[in-house]
């Protein structure tokens, strides 16, 4: 990268961070508990809006991954979600009535909150509806895999997204609350993933699995971004820079290696398609607060109008981690 190019994206990080600031007037404290935080805890950030059905299993998800508080920041949700998240004692909670959409969906809110809280902790970002999984993640604690990238002088961890869903009709088994979902959202595609390199960012760019296929075959290069780099320790100079797929210092997008071999890496088991999906697409797609004027939105709102079934002959039933990095999907990299 040349001087020139490296000088932009610092004064672009800069911009970031001071956009994060001013947004920082956007949020209101309803339960602020940083004070039980201590120095060697893993923090989980999370954005949501009208996610209560899901939020009882996701905690209890990651609070057995190991994880030791919890931000929130709740948009405007209506279903009760910022009642049931103010009670948990191990959460803390922002609310905000301002469009997602001009904060850069959201990530204006998580780098303030980063940037106030989060510094010298590793930090996991993930959206309600998508579950971390990571090498030996069924007998160790998120805080062994922490450790082991601190003794290797290593500051972030990607995972693609993998889309989960069920077969048949997306909307024929109802979802309960406190459910695991992947007991419906069972299955995923095992290839049909493109990657290349982004230039400016050095991450890489990762599209592909059932939306592709199912919702942008006409248009691939429409289809959502599914690499990730969601756990991360963090420090005051970093910044999400497009929802959690980089980031800036551009060093920490290198989580790959690109001799040729093979990096620790994990997945984000992605649990959209439930029967809650129906109302909710119809929901965001009238709010239009999404990416690229919605574009996925409305993809879903033409699936929803015909059959909406994911599922095809060459899909895999999910079993476990182990059965992912045989599929070449995820790796435990040199981590025994």
């Amino acid at each position: 990268m040349s001087i020139v190019s490296s000088y932009r994206l610092r004064l672009q990080r800069r911009r970031w961070l001071i956009r994060a600031l001013r947004k920082r007037r956007e949020l209101s404290a309803v339960s602020n508990r940083t004070r039980q935080i201590r120095k060697s805890d893993v923090l989980l950030f999370c954005t949501a809006r009208n996610e209560r059905i899901r939020l009882p299993y996701f905690l209890e998800y990651y609070r057995n991954q190991g994880i030791n508080h919890f931000f929130f920041v709740d948009n405007a949700s209506t279903d009760g979600t910022g009642d049931y998240l103010k009670d948990q004692p191990d959460c803390s909670l922002w609310q905000t009535r301002h469009g997602y959409k001009r904060a850069r969906f959201g990530m204006d809110w998580v780098n303030w909150l980063l940037l106030r809280y989060a510094h010298n902790h590793w930090t996991l970002t993930v959206d309600p509806d998508e579950f971390f999984v990571y090498p030996f993640c069924d007998t160790r604690p998120i805080q062994a895999l922490t450790d082991w990238l601190d003794a290797s002088s290593i500051k972030s961890f990607s995972a693609m997204l993998l889309d989960m869903y069920p077969k048949g009709r997306i909307d024929a088994q109802p979802y309960r609350e406190g459910q695991n979902p992947l007991e419906i959202a069972t299955w995923f595609d095992s290839g049909n993933y493109v990657i290349r390199k982004n230039p400016r960012y050095g991450n890489l760019w990762i599209q592909g699995g059932p939306r592709m296929r199912a919702l942008f075959a006409d248009k691939p290069a429409l289809a959502p971004a599914l690499n990730k780099i969601p756990l991360v320790k963090w420090e005051r100079k970093n910044t999400y820079a497009s929802s959690t797929h980089m980031l800036l210092p551009r060093g920490l997008n290198l989580t790959y290696d690109e001799w040729g071999g093979e990096k620790a890496s994990g997945l984000l088991l992605h649990t959209k398609f439930l029967d809650t999906f129906t109302q909710k697409a119809q929901e965001e797609l009238v709010r239009a607060q999404h990416y690229n004027a919605s574009v996925e939105y409305k993809a879903y709102a033409d699936l929803n109008g015909t059959d909406p079934d994911l599922w095809c002959n060459w899909s895999e039933k999910y079993i476990n981690w182990r059965q992912l990095e045989i599929l070449g999907l995820m790796s435990k990299g040199n981590w025994a």
